[in-house]
């Protein structure tokens, strides 16, 4: 019986803390996606390049 109180009163704390969260609206959520998606796909971009310049570079070097 003493872990089926311990799991209602954890139940009850999550509940108390979840009112507590301050939850972004819809407008900051899509601008920060926003964010996160053209940030990665130029790092993914930039990363990309410096491979295919390094491994030109190798190329030459191991000819």
């Amino acid at each position: 019986m003493k872990i089926l109180g311990k799991i209602a009163q954890f139940v009850t704390e999550v509940k108390v803390e979840m009112q507590k969260v301050a939850w972004s609206t819809k407008e900051e959520l899509v601008g920060s996606t926003a964010v996160v998606i053209i940030s990665t796909l130029l790092l993914a971009g930039f990363i990309g390049m410096v491979d295919i310049v390094l491994s030109k570079f190798i190329g030459l070097i191991l000819r």
